[in-house]
């Protein structure tokens, strides 16, 4: 396995349409045929044997689920199935709802990965004002974990406490439900809390040579940068696939709703980082510290997809040039994924895309091992919305 460099990447066809109406019709009934599988339930974050595990509604991943739901209701053939999503949609829609009111496993900051794909989508969708009321409960719970000392929005664990006072380069995907918060209800104090949260994760979640933090960790006495660390990459200083996919996404974002141009800048550094770390097939190494000579580590498609979806994202803003340049790189990273990933028979419990890693455990970092070379749902949702963006590039985001 060696590295390619951004350029070579166009040695790859990129994924046509017809490729991309057939994958995406596969995906639709492939999330159909789940639904009797999972019922009331909700798959866990990543799959064992390539089957999901069914749960409840708790941890931080089951909105993508419900966001694979919503895409598959926009992109049904028919219209019974269309009422078969749209009804389903709607049952977990009331779980979100109870999940908020209850404050059951919220006290953290992935509520908008659990809420913008299930209920600001169903709002969006549906105008469902059941929805638009839980997605509100959810952005509210979330600004109580900023911290004015520093301006930014503390991941997890108790609040002001040294030892977790800090933020991850995930949360830049939280951020969109605060922004639609403030559209929604007027009121600016949600996007307030947003920006500053942004400013702070842009002026210290990137390194030197453009690779990122996962997790930085700040002073709770000055506000200052403290360290940085990773939980779930190799190593402290080395580059954890996932997270600069987040980066490439949430720097994307951050230009959306704050049109702040150094944030092109921003992107434009950690999306190169990533594409400049890939290995021949366009598929990351968990870990983007690994390349040639690592041929026995595990991949993370999941992180090919959610960087393919952020640059479909940018391009909407960029000039014609730059926006053909990083349209035309997604579609080459969609088609692989969709070639050498992708599940080819589905079967109930499925994941649509293999090679997925959650957490990979190393000598030097804290996390859980598990999901490794696995399905993992945020992978199989971020594989579709990535399709759905090829197919309608005005398509009105969840985010």
């Amino acid at each position: 396995m060696k590295w390619i460099k951004e350029k070579e990447i166009y040695d790859h066809p990129p994924i046509t349409p017809e490729e991309t109406e057939e994958a995406l019709s596969f995906c639709v009934r492939a999330t159909i045929e789940n639904l009797e599988y999972f019922g009331d339930g909700f798959p866990y974050a990543a799959s064992v044997d390539n089957i999901y595990p069914k749960v409840e509604n708790r941890g931080w991943t089951t909105g993508f689920y419900t966001g694979q739901v919503w895409l598959s209701y926009e992109n049904a053939q028919s219209a019974d199935d269309r009422e078969r999503l749209l009804e389903y949609g709607n049952k977990q829609v009331d779980s979100f709802y109870d999940r908020i009111k209850a404050l059951y496993d919220v006290e953290h900051h992935d509520l908008g990965f659990l809420y913008s794909p299930s209920c600001v989508a169903a709002c969006k969708l549906t105008g469902s004002a059941k929805a638009r009321e839980a997605a509100v409960s959810a952005a509210d719970k979330l600004i109580t974990r900023f911290q004015p000392v520093g301006e930014f929005i503390q991941a997890w664990g108790e609040m002001g406490e040294a030892d977790n006072y800090r933020f991850i380069i995930d949360c830049l995907l939280n951020l969109p439900l605060l922004y639609w918060a403030s559209e929604e209800t007027g009121d600016k104090k949600y996007r307030a809390i947003a920006e500053k949260h942004i400013h702070t994760a842009m002026a210290n979640v990137l390194r030197e040579d453009d690779s990122a933090w996962h997790t930085v960790f700040m002073d709770n006495k000055t506000g200052l940068f403290h360290h940085g660390a990773t939980c779930q990459g190799y190593k402290d200083g080395s580059a954890w696939a996932r997270g600069q996919a987040w980066g490439v996404y949430g720097t994307a974002m951050a230009y959306r709703y704050t049109k702040r141009e150094e944030y092109i800048g921003y992107f434009k550094r950690v999306t190169g980082y990533f594409l400049n770390h890939l290995p021949k097939d366009l598929c990351p190494c968990w870990d983007l510290t690994f390349g040639e000579g690592d041929e026995d580590e595990p991949r993370d498609s999941s992180s090919a997809v959610i960087a393919a979806c952020g640059m479909l994202e940018m391009s909407r803003y960029l000039d014609k040039e730059e926006s053909g340049y990083y349209t035309g790189i997604a579609k080459r990273l969609i088609r692989s994924m969709n070639q050498g990933y992708r599940i080819q028979e589905h079967r109930p419990g499925n994941g649509l895309l293999l090679h997925g890693t959650y957490s990979k455990k190393s000598p030097y970092n804290t996390c859980t091992p598990e999901g490794v070379d696995e399905c993992v749902i945020w992978g199989d949702y971020y594989y579709m919305e990535a399709l759905n963006r090829l197919k309608n590039p005005d398509w009105n985001i969840y985010w």
